[in-house]
Order: structure tokens, then C-alpha cells, then sequence
């Protein structure tokens, strides 16, 4: 990507619509522009900083359109660069022959990502901040959007940044001291150290504990719906999403695979699994299934484990023994739901007694669901990390931190201890690219449209 051209693209997804937003960047950015446009009377326009103003774009004396031009001078716009954005009629014809236009002009077709790019290397951005743009731009839900604002606006990379000038700080005099080695001079308190680093690493090890609950809010929270053969478990699907989604038959064994839907609650993005029935078998199709109910379990935030009223009560808990052994629930939120409640029954176990048929317990099972969720984002706090790079990076830091603690207990010299610090220091950096490389840029910008 080649910073000092100008650039340019259809910002809005592509299709019909009422309007659509071509928008241009660089330092030729306003000069381009201005050479299609016209008044209603033919007479050039002059584009002003941050005025909208509704003109003819012309080509060899031919309309093209009317339409609204905005500029943005540098700084000031969201590249950080001179900026003109052409609000034009939402023609498939008009955008692309525009676009031709100001490419004949002396513009480039934007790459994917490129005035995101642009902005980050400008320093509008910083690199967790442009991730965020993108994440914004993918959100589907209340909670993946509040997570991409939170990081937006600085969320954990603020607390990163005070975590990496503390380390440059000590990383310094360390330095120093290995500068005066010859005079045994200790420049960096041994034991202000060993706690700094302990204290980064309880800041580190949070965020990367809460993972994976801010993935799953980004993603979709997955909910697995567990049980035996003919418990109901496709029949509460559809009634959760309140959609025929699944194939329902007494036969037991009816499904063989997993079946997945989402759903917004409250807010939140759920992903709800229907699986096979527990049982083992002699048949290979139906072990399959087992094996994927059990993998789908294992890999879910919250489990709902079907049992039908019209079963026998006895047996409840050998079955929760049963999953308990195959998937333990220690970081899940574990719902015994009794299904089937419209039938004559006798059960008073615990749990939320639903019917699928006639609608029974369904809302209070969503909003049982909703409330355990809200109660890991209220433990967890104000800053999830949901970003699988910033998960890796974090990961190594915690690592360097692991090894100088380890180098100052069996007391190393300042040199292999300045090595395991700037380790961490490069990682830490890697998050919000105070260092970067072109390949993390290209990984990073690859993710998004071309327009943004």
C-alpha cells in the first residue's frame, strides 16, 4: 500500500439503493474532485473544509449526476489527509462510471482496508483502534457493539499503554546498569521489580481470562441443547426460536447431527446447538452424533440439559452424573430444563419446567439464559478482550513476564533479564502497533472492505 497516493472507492455495500458514497483520499484528493464539478449553471466549484454542497458532477461536458460533495481538509477527516466524499444516487451505473472518473483523473482504486490504513498511519488510529473499526462494521448484536465502541475508544489499549511505560521505565535503567556493569552499579530495586512484573501479570492473566466471554459476545454466546433421545431437545429449539428449525418425531435418535441457529436476546447474540441424544450405540451414524453433542457441550458457554417430565424422575441424577462425566460444567452455567410440562405430571425436581407446544416457560428460560450471562460480563468487568491477535500477543507477554520472574529469582544478570523484558515490551506493543510489521498490517487490513 503506497501512503502518499490518492485513493478512492464506493464506501457503501455494493447494490441499488437511494444513495451511495464514493468516497477519495490523498493529497490530490480536493483537485480531482473539483475538476468534475460544476454549478447548475456550469460554473466551477470550489470545495470548502467541512461543507457539504450539493453540485453536478460533469464528464466531457455530459452529466453524470447530482449529487452532494463533503470535504474534509487534513487533519481533519478520518484518514488524517485531505478527504472528499460523493453522496451520488445509488445507480450501479452512476457509482461506477464516478468512479472510472476519478480514476482517469490520477486516483487509485483503494485496496481493502486502505483508508483505515491510512488513518492509523497518520496516528488518527491506533492499531486496536482500527480493529475496532472493523468489528463495529461486523457487529451483530448490542454486546458485539459495545465491545467494538469499548475498544474504539481506547478500552484496554489505555491500560496496555500504562502497563508498556512502566516496563520501558525499568527496561531503561536496566539499560543503564549494564552500561556502568564494570562498576557493580544497581540502578533498578530488585525487589520494586519482582513486584511490577507480579502485578502486570495479574493485569495480563485477567485479560486474557476474559476471552472467552468477550468472544462469545462478539461471535455469539453458543448454547448447547443436551439430553437423551426424545427429550424435547429440537422441539425447544424451535421454540426458542420460535421457528420450525429442526425435524421433530417421537422416533428417537431423529437427530444425528448438530443444528445450529442464532438469535438476539436482550442485546445478545446467542448461538443455540441442538444435538443427538445421549445414548450409546451400536449404530456408528448415532455415535458420531453422540461425539458431537459432547464436543458441542464441552465448547458452549451455557448447556441446557432436556429431560421430559413423562420420563422417570429417578433417574435425573445418574443422567447429570452421566454428562457431568463426559463434559464437567465448572465453567459453564448448567440449566436442567424439564420438558414437556403440558403433560400430567408428578415431578418437582429443580430446574424450569417448559413446554415447547404450548409456550410455557419459554421466556423465563431466555431470560435465565440473559441474566447468567450478564452476571460473567458484571464479574468480569468493564474490559473484555474479544480479539484472537491481541489474545496471542497477551499470551507471549505473559510468557516474557513468566521468564524474567523466573531470571530474578535465580538472580541473572541485567542482560537476560533485558532480553525477557523487551519481549514483553515488543508484544505489548504489537496490540496497538507502537511496533508492527508489514505482515501484522496485512493481516490486520486484509480483514476489511475496500471503502473503509
Amino acid at each position: 500500500m503506497r501512503n502518499n497516493d490518492t485513493i478512492c472507492a464506493v464506501s457503501t455495500p455494493y447494490g441499488v439503493g437511494g444513495i451511495a458514497v464514493v468516497r477519495l483520499s490523498g493529497p490530490d484528493a480536493k483537485r480531482i474532485a473539483e475538476t468534475f464539478l460544476k454549478t447548475s449553471k456550469g460554473r466551477a466549484v470550489t470545495l470548502a473544509d467541512h461543507k457539504a454542497k450539493l453540485c453536478d458532477f460533469v464528464h466531457e461536458g455530459d452529466l453524470v449526476d447530482e449529487l452532494v460533495a463533503t470535504y474534509f481538509a487534513t487533519p481533519h477527516s478520518y484518514t488524517g489527509e485531505d478527504v472528499v466524499e460523493l453522496s451520488c444516487h445509488g445507480s450501479l451505473y452512476v457509482q461506477q462510471a464516478l468512479l472510472q472518473c476519478l480514476l482517469d483523473a490520477g486516483a487509485r482504486l483503494a485496496e481493502p482496508g486502505e483508508f483505515t490504513l491510512k488513518a492509523f498511519l497518520s496516528g488518527r488510529l491506533n492499531l486496536s483502534q482500527a480493529e475496532a473499526v472493523a468489528d463495529l462494521i461486523d457487529s451483530r448484536s448490542r454486546s458485539a457493539h459495545d465491545l467494538a465502541v469499548s475498544q474504539f475508544r481506547g478500552g484496554y489499549a489505555q491500560e496496555l499503554e500504562t502497563m508498556r511505560k512502566e516496563l520501558i521505565d525499568i527496561s531503561a535503567l536496566l539499560e543503564l546498569e549494564l552500561d556502568f556493569s564494570d562498576e557493580d552499579l544497581e540502578f533498578v530495586n530488585r525487589d520494586r521489580l519482582v513486584h511490577l512484573v507480579d502485578t502486570l501479570s495479574e493485569k495480563v492473566q485477567r485479560l486474557l481470562d476474559s476471552f472467552r466471554l468477550g468472544n462469545a459476545l462478539k461471535q455469539g454466546i453458543p448454547v448447547a441443547i443436551i439430553g437423551r433421545p426424545n427429550a424435547g431437545k429440537s422441539s425447544l429449539l424451535n421454540a426458542l426460536l420460535n421457528d420450525d428449525r429442526a425435524i421433530v418425531s417421537s422416533i428417537p435418535g431423529t437427530t444425528r447431527d448438530t443444528i445450529e441457529e442464532t438469535m438476539t436476546i436482550d442485546g445478545m447474540l446467542f448461538r443455540f446447538i441442538d444435538t443427538a441424544g445421549l445414548r450409546e450405540s451400536d449404530d456408528m451414524l448415532e455415535n458420531i452424533g453422540f461425539d458431537r453433542a459432547i464436543k458441542s457441550a464441552k465448547q458452549a458457554q451455557v448447556v441446557l440439559f432436556v429431560r421430559a417430565v413423562d420420563g422417570d424422575s429417578d433417574t435425573i441424577g445418574e443422567d447429570i452424573a452421566f454428562i457431568t462425566s463426559k463434559c464437567p460444567m465448572e465453567d459453564k452455567h448448567f440449566f436442567l430444563v424439564h420438558s414437556k410440562c403440558d403433560l400430567p405430571h408428578d415431578m418437582h425436581e429443580a430446574g424450569i419446567y417448559v413446554s415447547a407446544k404450548v409456550g410455557i416457560g419459554i421466556e423465563e428460560l431466555k431470560q435465565a439464559i440473559v441474566n447468567a450471562v450478564k452476571s460473567d460480563v458484571d464479574r468480569q468487568g468493564d474490559i473484555l478482550l474479544a480479539n484472537s491477535r491481541h489474545f496471542e500477543a497477551l499470551a507471549k507477554v505473559l510468557s516474557a513476564l513468566s521468564e524474567v520472574r523466573k531470571g530474578l529469582e535465580v538472580q541473572l544478570t541485567q542482560d537476560l533479564i533485558a532480553i525477557d523484558l523487551r519481549d514483553a515490551l515488543y508484544h505489548l506493543g504489537s496490540i496497538t502497533g507502537s511496533v508492527s510489521s508489514d505482515e501484522v498490517l496485512s493481516s490486520v487490513f486484509s480483514r476489511f472492505c475496500i471503502g473503509k
